[in-house]
C-alpha cells in the first residue's frame, strides 16, 4: 500500500508499505493492505510506525493530525 506522511511545510515520507501503526485519539492501531477505508484523529503527541515494503522498521514522531485510509492508500496529515 501506499504511505504519505505530510507536515504543513514538507513531506516526511512517501513510498510503498506492509504496515502502519499510528496512535489514535481513541488507542493505537494498525494498518494493513485492503484495510476498510477510515479517517480518524490521531493523538496530540505520539509516535508513527511504518514498516517499508523492504521490511525495514522507521518511526516518526507526530504532534497531532489525521490519517485517512482508502484503497490501499494512507495519507497522515500531521504537525511535526
Amino acid at each position: 500500500m501506499q504511505l504519505e506522511i505530510l507536515t504543513p511545510d514538507r513531506k516526511l515520507f512517501e513510498g510503498e508499505v506492509t504496515s502502519v501503526k499510528v496512535p489514535g485519539s481513541k488507542g493505537q492501531f494498525e494498518v494493513l493492505k485492503n484495510h476498510a477505508p477510515i479517517i480518524s484523529s490521531l493523538e496530540k503527541e505520539g509516535k508513527v510506525r511504518v514498516i517499508t515494503s523492504d521490511n525495514k522498521t522507521v518511526y516518526f514522531d507526530v504532534k497531532g493530525g489525521v490519517i485517512e485510509v482508502l484503497k490501499d492508500k494512507v495519507i497522515i496529515l500531521t504537525e511535526a
